[in-house]
């Protein structure tokens, strides 16, 4: 006997023993489950800063954003990362792995599963998840391949479907930040354009009353952020590179040169989390098939230093902006302009 087939006394009329108990039972269950959401929703409110990221692929967040993970994870803030794709179409960096490119045996992204939970743990980040699952979107390969047309690629995904497990991760979480990519995706990929279109739509939703009542109490973000990367940082880079004798940073000698970085002016937030850069690096080794030691991201932070490395930027698109500092006036926490408390500190990793 299910619950759904539980039987109704007639007037008058008294239940079984059995039934009863039955009925008693799935009573109790229903309380249980209700109970459980209740703490659960109290155990996120307990922490008092929350951030969300939303990235496309792993090794994504760490280039990105992996000093900033740290700091804030090291700081008990809850840190959530949610990844869009597993990175199927990434290159192979390492030879003996070439062999789970996606034009031979196609297991780079559940290798790639493994790299991430590895980044995770150097970055002290507890809470990362695949939107939908692991697997439910497939990376969407550069802009103009073949795979951009792939029916399971996040390219082209239900963005209905996206959105609604993204307001899901959202409600639950309850994150006062959110961190994505602008609507250029940050250099252009497919799958960062995507990520961006299903984070602003489910920020928004998720604040909705109307939309997907069952997902839980509305929640409103209250500052949004893009990553960024301004030109001067990316020039002095660059230089530096070029001044120890290396011209690996995607061998160019002109910040204008590449296809992602913004104008110093549009950044509207600089974490220095130079502290933390051990633990941006181990994440970086731990992603080896993506990311050469002998390749840019590894010259720079041996070169440029680690307090520059360890310095993470963005552009605040909405919500309160912070007090500034500096020439230009920029945040120097994401959670600025909120009112919380001041972190409490662990010692950085390394």
């Amino acid at each position: 006997m299910t619950d759904a087939t539980l039987p109704s006394p007639e007037p008058g009329e008294r239940l079984p023993v059995d039934d009863a108990a039955a009925v008693l039972e799935a009573a109790a269950t229903a309380v249980d489950a209700v109970a459980e959401q209740v703490d659960a929703d109290m155990d996120a409110l307990d922490v008092p800063r929350r951030l969300l990221l939303v990235h496309a692929h792993p090794d994504d967040e760490t280039i990105g954003t992996g000093a900033t993970m740290a700091k804030y994870a090291a700081e008990h803030a809850r840190v959530t990362l949610v990844t869009c794709t597993l990175g199927e179409e990434g290159e192979v960096l390492v030879p003996e792995l070439a062999h789970l490119a996606a034009d031979r045996e196609d297991g780079l992204g559940q290798h790639r599963i493994g790299e991430l939970a590895a980044a995770m743990e150097a970055l002290r980040v507890k809470d990362s998840r695949f939107l939908g699952g692991p697997g439910r979107w497939r990376d969407s390969g550069m802009m103009g391949t073949p795979a951009n047309e792939r029916a399971d690629c996040f390219w082209q995904a239900d963005l209905d479907e996206a959105v609604l497990d993204l307001v899901a991760v959202v409600r639950e979480v309850r994150p006062q930040v959110v961190v994505t990519y602008d609507d250029r995706g940050g250099y252009g990929h497919p799958d960062h354009i995507q990520a961006h279109r299903v984070t602003v739509a489910a920020v928004e939703a998720a604040a909705d009353s109307s939309y997907a009542p069952e997902l839980g109490e509305v929640w409103s973000v209250d500052k949004l952020y893009w990553t960024a990367v301004p030109k001067s940082a990316l020039q002095a880079g660059i230089d530096q590179l070029k001044a120890a004798g290396d011209s690996s940073f995607f061998g160019v000698d002109s910040a204008e040169d590449l296809p992602f970085g913004i104008a110093d002016e549009q950044v509207t937030t600089e974490v220095d989390a130079s502290a933390h850069l051990d633990a941006k690096v181990a994440a970086m080794r731990a992603h080896r098939t993506q990311i050469a030691v002998d390749g840019p991201f590894f010259a720079l932070a041996d070169n440029v230093g680690h307090r520059a490395f360890g310095i993470e930027h963005f552009v605040l698109a909405r919500g309160p902006r912070g007090r500034g500092t500096g020439p230009l006036d920029r945040e120097g926490d994401l959670f600025a302009g909120l009112g919380l408390d001041d972190p409490v500190l662990d010692a950085p990793i390394g």
